[in-house]
């Protein structure tokens, strides 16, 4: 391992392995440092009988290029599908597809008006006041102070809110959906990728797991660079400067070893409270842990991918990854997806065993799926994060962590973690891969 390098990246998710990659790119000599022995962050996986499965689902959209664009610089570009993934509304009992023109204008508790309402909104056109405008929604920061509900009431109608919103902020937001800014919600709309008209919207996956990027990213910068089960636990400055860092690690013994390292420039690619230990930097943002389920099922639970649920349940939505990558490639196996935001770690579920999980999501479905038989059930694994997404409040963007530290803390400190405005209005692999290469071309360019 290179003790010394130009340059020190905290962190070994995917935001931190892209902003060494494209430093090496550059001629900079890097070594990353990651506090526990599993690389990629959220995007780590599971074995099965067939590919790895994430253990937090991921899926991308249409409009997210960076990652394709580093797929294909590592030589496994070609290996991205695109896919109809189905989506479906779980209200009353029922299951209501959600794809097609036809669906949607066949949803039993909306009335024309409401099916025109949230129709216009999707396609960018203002027709409040009767007289359609195209520029309303140009800039998401006009709605960074504006109240969801209220966004939703007025730009769609009342009924759409309480019968689709709603649900939806309470499954994604819990007890802070009330703080959340109009501009997450229409972010999230313009996010969606391109559709089908014929058959839904089209997302993609890499062909074999999105730990195959993981994995060709850690070869391109080189394991002999990357440090795990390392913890960065100071970072020294001198006149305003890096100079160095000190990092923690266990010896073969057991030992704690503590090891210092000169560095002329850190990123670091972590959760702001890492970067708050490290430098004193306070972010004001707060941020939602998830619980997170893949049950292994002998037969299929849904026709669908994705099916968000309005009805009481211990989760907001089931998603059925083999529904959407054939099951064949996990050895046959039905693979579902279980998860429920935390806003508090007192929340009962947080406070929960991985059995007691396991008869919560088990039992939750079975009280929405009579027929659901639990003897079907293979095995069920369970992750969980304390700090999976941000809380889109409303002033949001003037909380995010600028990517150049300079200022704030010293020069050549960097940040491209979760709480940069790569992650906004929706935080996703191809926001970690931007904040990387954002934080590379400001060190290049200095």
């Amino acid at each position: 391992m290179q003790l010394d390098a130009e340059i020190a990246v905290v962190g070994g998710g995917i935001a931190g392995l892209t902003a060494a990659y494209r430093l090496q790119e550059h001629g900079f000599d890097v070594c990353v440092f990651e506090a526990s022995d599993d690389l990629g962050g959220l995007a780590s996986v599971y074995e099965t009988s067939g590919d790895p499965i994430e253990k937090f689902y991921h899926h991308l959209s249409k409009s997210e290029e960076t990652i394709v664009e580093l797929a294909k610089e590592l030589g496994i570009g070609k290996d991205i599908e695109w896919k109809i993934g189905k989506n479906a509304y779980y209200i009353n009992g029922d299951i209501h597809p959600m794809d097609k023109p036809w669906e949607i204008f066949s949803f039993p508790y909306w009335n024309l008006y409401d099916k025109f309402r949230l129709g216009m909104l999707t396609l960018d056109i203002d027709v409040r006041g009767g007289i359609p405008k195209f520029d309303t929604y140009e800039q998401l920061s006009d709605f960074e102070d504006v109240p969801v509900e209220e966004f939703a009431r007025e730009h769609t109608t009342p009924n759409v809110y309480e019968t689709f919103f709603e649900p939806l902020l309470d499954a994604k937001f819990g007890s802070r959906k009330n703080d959340v800014s109009a501009a997450w919600l229409l972010g999230r709309i313009k996010f969606r990728g391109e559709r089908d008209i014929l058959r839904g919207e089209i997302l993609g996956y890499l062909d074999g797991g999105f730990g195959r990027l993981l994995d060709a990213l850690i070869n391109a910068v080189g394991r002999e660079n990357i440090e795990s089960n390392t913890r960065v636990t100071d970072i020294q400055t001198v006149d305003n400067e890096v100079t160095g860092l000190t990092a923690e690690r266990e010896d073969e013994t057991g030992e704690s070893v503590t090891e210092s390292h000169n560095v002329d420039s850190v990123v670091v690619a972590t959760m702001p409270n890492v970067l708050e230990d490290l430098t004193g930097y306070s972010c004001d943002i707060d941020f939602q842990g998830t619980v997170c389920s893949v049950i292994s099922m002998e037969e299929s639970l849904l026709e669908t991918y994705w099916l968000n649920i309005a009805d009481d349940a211990p989760f907001g939505a089931l998603i059925e990854h083999t529904n959407f990558i054939e099951k064949e490639r996990y050895g046959g196996e039905h693979l579902l997806y279980v998860a429920r935001y935390i806003q508090s770690p007192e929340e009962d579920v947080w406070q929960q065993t991985d059995d007691e999980i396991r008869e919560t999501w088990l039992s939750g479905i079975e009280s929405l799926f009579p027929k659901f038989d639990r003897d079907s059930v293979n095995w069920v694994r369970t992750a969980r994060n304390p700090r999976t997404a941000p809380v889109y409040e409303r002033g949001y963007l003037d909380m995010v962590v600028p990517y150049d530290l300079s200022d704030e803390v010293a020069d050549e400190v960097y940040y491209a973690g979760m709480a940069s405005s790569a992650q906004y209005p929706e935080r996703s692999l191809n926001g970690g891969i931007v904040a990387g290469s954002e934080v590379a071309d400001r060190i290049v360019d200095k």
